[in-house]
């Protein structure tokens, strides 16, 4: 028997690389081009305002303020040292005159200058905002798409994989690839593509205007960079592998909340709250500790990264502050350069955050990528119809066991032929292959050996799609969805009336208790329809079955699990869903297959006998013991 390929991983965890997480964004490229104009904008005003600021301190303290200032103060003085009466003072006055005439006129040109520079900057952070708040809408609004359609292609991609996958996954950790991961790749491909180009334009314009403004002091600056680059490698490695291992274990604890959740009935009854809540609490503390631990790798990167850059802030401010009084730099150059350098530094910053930020991205994309690349293991074949269906089924030496349970084989060369519109019944001991022949039916797998055919035409040549279409189903625990009465039984087709909704439900004979209810066909069912009895969810399911109108019938156990007055009305619509069509009856209970056509006994996966009821239930063997151990039991 060949071992089929693995159901959890068809592949290896893809790697992730920032221009594969890009890539998500780029049906938004336009947006994003369109943002990243404002973005441009935004930063150009950014640096830009600091010479305003230069401009404004320099001119209000300018060289030739302070010689006219001087020239006033200095004649003042000569003036006053002067008696009253001395030669020269009235020519001493005079030029004072002229100096404080000078000085005024000095000092109103600087004046206008600066409500010339202030005007200015006004305009410079109008646009500024504005550039914010488009850059921000944009880029917000195309991470919200991106995530969207990132959720609507991985459910897809889930909705696409074949059975085996889901006996081998949890129905939390599922969900949490949905939202959480998906959530945690939102800012990665929007808003952080925002702010890396943000602050990677400060950083760049900033280092352009800190040379222009003083060589020496960007050279003594740039000092402190290769270090925290190092620093930042070195943590974006460790972090990923820890964020990836926090996404694991959240989804860990997730799949025990959810398991709890949908099985409350079943905890409730055995009183094992306080056991599930011990369970999941073992769970969240151990996604905690790997959180914790991450935590403290990005405080330590963080604090040592600030510090370097704090470090590097206060040499530049030491080192500039000796050229002001060495009259290498005015104090406006250097206000102007310290303010470069807060923003270069902060960018900085804000750029090694943003690496943390892609790193625990990068971890989650591993888990979604690896569902979105994943290929099913069941294809659609060759997207094959049947123009005509006749209802002739056959299963031809067929060997199989579960993906997940290769060393148990369930059917050993399975033979089995059923007519047009027969009505076959599979008996047997629990364990035998019933209810997985009929999975094998509707290809929910395909076998490790031997072929199941329709009409002639093996199932992995037809089209999926249209082959479920063909069947319909009637399980002993039929699952309803917390809509209404009348969306479930739309289920089976979607595009039906009310009026054939209805006809179907009077078929099924769920009509009468519908039309009860005080919302009718509007009535929510609940999750998993608890808000009906048991006949009333079969009742259900058996309208939307007629509502199908197939041309293949399966009916698992389809009774066993009902009172003797729900079990005659669900009967009673049974016997007509099956009139023309080939079924084909999984029971348990012997009395519910009385009327079939044929018989057939299993044991181990092999067909033991074949008969009606009548003349299997005198012929020793398995039925016969069987019948008359569930008459014993009654």
């Amino acid at each position: 028997m060949a071992k089929p390929p693995d159901p959890k991983k068809a592949k290896a965890s893809p790697r992730v690389t920032l221009g594969r997480l890009l890539r998500l964004a780029r049906p938004e490229r336009s947006s994003i081009i369109l943002g990243t104009i404002f973005l441009l904008m935004g930063s150009a005003m950014n640096l830009a305002f600091p010479q305003g600021i230069r401009f404004i301190i320099d001119a209000a303290r300018s060289q030739e303020v302070v010689d006219a200032e001087k020239q006033v103060t200095d004649g003042e003085a000569r003036l006053a040292a002067l008696p009253a009466d001395a030669p020269g003072s009235a020519e001493q006055a005079e030029q004072i005159r002229l100096a404080r005439q000078h000085y005024g006129e000095v000092t109103g040109q600087s004046k206008s200058n600066i409500d010339r520079a202030a005007i200015a900057m006004t305009v410079i952070f109008a646009v500024l905002g504005i550039s914010i708040a488009r850059r921000y809408i944009l880029f917000s609004k195309a991470g919200e798409r991106v995530v969207a359609r990132l959720r609507g292609d991985l459910f897809a991609s889930l909705m696409s994989q074949e059975i085996a996958f889901y006996d081998a996954q949890k129905t939390g950790e599922l969900t949490n690839r949905l939202s959480a991961d998906t959530t945690v790749l939102q800012n990665t491909v929007s808003a952080n593509i925002s702010m890396a180009l943000r602050n990677g334009a400060a950083v760049v314009g900033g280092m352009v205007l800190l040379f222009f403004t003083s060589p020496q002091l960007t050279v003594l600056m740039l000092a402190i960079v290769p270090p925290v680059a190092l620093g930042a490698v070195f943590y974006g490695r460790k972090v990923r592998k820890l964020s990836k291992d926090v996404q694991d274990a959240l989804a860990k604890s997730s799949e025990v909340a959810e398991e709890s959740l949908s099985g409350i009935r079943t905890v409730r009854s055995f009183a094992a709250e306080a056991t599930e809540l011990k369970r999941y609490r073992s769970a969240v503390q151990g996604s905690l500790a790997l959180a914790f631990h991450r935590i403290g790798l990005t405080a330590t990167f963080i604090g040592a990264a600030s510090f370097a850059v704090g470090i590097a802030g206060v040499v530049v401010f030491w080192y500039g502050a000796r050229m002001v009084i060495g009259r290498e730099l005015t104090p406006g150059t250097l206000i102007v350069f310290l303010m470069y350098t807060v923003m270069v530094a902060s960018s900085l910053g804000a750029l090694s955050e943003l690496w943390a930020d892609y790193n625990r991205a990068a971890g989650a994309a591993e888990r979604v990528f690896e569902l979105l690349e994943r290929q099913p293991l069941i294809t659609s074949g060759d997207s094959k119809v049947l123009p005509q269906l006749e209802g002739r089924v056959a299963w031809e030496h067929v060997d199989f066991a579960y993906p997940t349970r290769l060393d148990m084989p369930v059917l050993r060369g399975f033979d089995l032929a059923l007519k047009p519109g027969e009505v076959v019944a599979l008996v047997g001991p629990s364990g035998a292959g019933k209810s997985t022949i009929a999975s094998l039916l509707y290809r929910l797998y395909d076998p490790q050996r031997g072929r199941v055919l329709l009409d002639g035409v093996p199932l992995t040549e037809l089209d999926q799609n249209w082959l479920r279409q063909q069947i319909g189903v009637v399980a002993q625990e039929p699952l309803l969805f917390s809509t209404s009465v009348a969306e479930n039984i739309r289920y089976g087709r979607p595009t039906a009336s009310d009026a054939e909704v209805e006809a179907a439900a009077k078929t099924a004979n769920a009509h009468t208790f519908i039309s009860s209810f005080p919302e009718g066909y509007q009535t929510l069912v609940g999750e998993r329809g608890v808000q009906l009895s048991g006949g009333q969810k079969q009742r259900v399911a058996i309208a939307r079955a007629v509502l199908k109108d197939p041309k293949l019938l399966i009916l698992d156990e389809a009774t066993s699990a009902l009172d003797a007055e729900s079990e005659h009305l669900v009967r009673e619509a049974l016997e007509r869903l099956m009139k023309g069509r080939t079924t084909l009856v999984i029971a348990h209970r012997l009395s519910t297959v009385q009327g079939a056509d044929r018989v057939i006994v299993l044991d181990a996966g092999r067909v033991a006998q074949v008969g009606t009821h009548a003349s299997l239930v005198v012929e020793d063997g398995i039925y016969k013991r069987l019948v008359e151990r569930q008459f014993a039991a009654a």
